[in-house]
């Protein structure tokens, strides 16, 4: 299916069913990032939990392969995970101030140690040894 019609399908679901389909095909929001951070709060699968280990919040583009640190929007680290940093080609949808408010589908939230990207499971289980 055309990823344009697809959109357009979804966008007449209910919000809650939107956010599903959104998450189901990996595209993150503001409200995926915040539901993951409340998923791993009391692990080390979040940035406060593990950054004096040496990770650092990042992203995975499963078709490229390619991981970038997350960046505040000037381009400048981020200590946590925000989405305003992203290359511009992994951006779906801005608001009217310009932040983003959805990204291409295939992304994943998690974090780089030594040039290797974990996601938040693997970073949690990889800082408890």
């Amino acid at each position: 299916m055309h990823p344009e019609l697809l959109q357009t399908l979804i966008e007449t679901l209910p919000p809650q069913e939107q956010e599903r389909s959104r998450r189901l095909r990996g595209v993150l929001t503001e409200l995926s990032l915040r539901d993951e951070n409340a998923l791993f709060e009391l692990s080390r699968g979040v940035s406060q939990n593990n950054a004096h280990l040496g990770f650092v919040p990042a992203y995975l583009n499963t078709a490229t392969g390619e991981q970038v640190r997350a960046r505040f929007a000037d381009g400048s680290p981020a200590p946590v995970h925000l989405l305003d940093g992203l290359p511009e080609t992994w951006v779906s949808a801005r608001d009217s101030e310009g932040h983003v408010t959805r990204t291409c589908s295939g992304l994943i939230s998690g974090f780089i140690r030594d040039g290797r990207f974990y996601t938040r499971d693997e970073a949690s289980r990889a800082a408890a040894h």
